[in-house]
């Protein structure tokens, strides 16, 4: 096994593993992101997934679905890359 090799199948699980654990972070703070956001801007009669006036396109917190969907690809990223390395 060539030293690229092995230097991309770390890379692959360090990118597999901050993706399960940004967007695990991102679980764990979304109620309170939603109250900072609630207490920053009144309520009007926007629809769900409004940005609250906020031009940057942020949501005002995290998408539940999105966020739990790449969890998962994160973990299984991760494990497989963990695998590749134990398995050489």
């Amino acid at each position: 096994m060539s030293f690229y090799d092995e230097v991309m199948r770390e890379l692959v699980l360090a990118l597999g593993g901050a993706l399960f654990l940004a967007n695990g972070l991102a679980l764990v703070r979304r109620r309170g992101d939603a109250r900072r956001a609630a207490a920053r801007t009144p309520a009007s009669g926007r629809g769900r997934g409004s940005t609250h006036g906020n031009d940057t396109g942020d949501f005002a917190q995290a998408p539940l679905a999105r966020t739990v969907l790449y969890m998962i690809i994160g973990l299984i990223v991760a494990v497989w890359a963990l695998a590749s390395i134990v398995t050489r």
